[in-house]
């Protein structure tokens, strides 16, 4: 009976070892020869380093064959590719790498839009995280050093006293907004096809200021052309600690820290979403995709798509006042 008993065992533990074996050429077999990665802002954006640095990792998994390719649908302020990405087949080759306010503000702000964030979509994985930062440019006096000299020389001279956001409704955007309000201050919002444009013009002198992702700011701020005036991170940004905290500046409202997620059409298998949220999560780990997002002031995030899906409900809900308050909206 021992004997039996062992060789039973022995014969089960070579077939395990066996499956074992197989099983990454397995799952190999099954995943997808190319997928695609689309987000709505240019090349050389936050979003764009992030669909770009993790696409490329995702090689060899078995979610896909080979590294993502990236497709950058500009317009709309982000619209296009979310749109995009809705209408996509569900079979797992297509996802969308979005911030997370096309999907937790836009539906506060127009009254028909063309996608519901809930139901057209499956929340996937967490790319990356950000927080936004207050830069000014040459055009405003070097003697502006903080968050409270900026309100007060936008005050004085209200003809320059604008900021620009990456697009109408995001929530640089209403970053901005709030600060105009709570201050009293008329600061004009000018809108942007993502934040590059914005931050060339800030640079040019043709931009006062410009609320956007504060790693689109790092560059320029290090080579002293801008002027990054304050962050909006719970604590201060590890790739410029020298800058101040909105909360810091005595503008705790103004704290927010934001997510790129990535999505995949309604309907995608749940295989497929597993695949990639099992890749995208490794992809994330690896030292050259962290150095990378880092220079772009990015921290990288991952975990389970459940976790993604219902931080999205509680944004969604933390968002909804602020935008009443703010009383924009896509007809504004």
């Amino acid at each position: 009976m021992r004997m039996t008993t062992r060789r039973h065992f022995v014969q089960s533990a070579s077939a395990l070892a066996a499956v074992g074996a197989l099983h990454p050429l397995a799952a190999l077999a099954q995943s997808l020869e190319q997928v695609k990665i689309v987000n709505g802002f240019p090349a050389g954006g936050t979003a764009d380093v992030t669909s770009r640095r993790v696409g490329d990792k995702l090689a060899g998994s078995a979610y896909t064959r080979n590294g993502a390719v990236v497709e950058n649908k500009t317009g709309a302020g982000g619209r296009i590719a979310v749109e995009t990405v809705k209408n996509a087949a569900p079979d797992g080759a297509t996802l969308l790498l979005t911030p997370y306010s096309m999907m937790a503000i836009y539906p506060h702000i127009y009254k028909t839009l063309s996608y519901d964030p809930f139901n057209d979509f499956v929340p996937v994985c967490l790319g990356s995280m950000l927080t936004h930062g207050l830069a000014v440019g040459p055009l405003v006096p070097a003697t502006v050093k903080t968050v409270k000299d900026y309100l007060a020389w936008a005050k004085v001279n209200p003809k320059d006293a604008s900021y620009g956001s990456p697009a109408a409704g995001s929530t640089p955007h209403f970053l901005g907004a709030l600060m105009g309000i709570n201050t009293n201050t008329d600061l004009k919002h000018i809108p942007y096809r993502g934040s590059v444009p914005g931050v060339a013009d800030l640079i040019g002198g043709q931009l006062a200021s410009m609320v956007t992702p504060h790693g689109d700011f790092l560059a320029n701020h290090k080579a002293g052309k801008i002027r990054i005036l304050a962050t909006s991170g719970k604590t201060r940004s590890p790739f410029v600690p020298e800058v101040p905290t909105f909360t810091e500046e005595g503008f705790p409202e103004l704290t927010v820290e934001e997510w790129f997620g990535f999505f995949a059409p309604a309907k995608t298998p749940a295989t497929a979403v597993a695949n990639a949220n099992a890749a995208i999560n490794a992809a994330l780990k690896e030292k050259s995709v962290v150095d990378s997002l880092a220079i772009s002031g990015l921290l990288p995030l991952g975990g389970t798509a459940d976790a993604m899906a219902k931080d999205l409900k509680v944004q969604f809900d933390y968002w909804a006042p602020i935008v009443k308050k703010i009383g924009f909206t896509a007809e504004s």
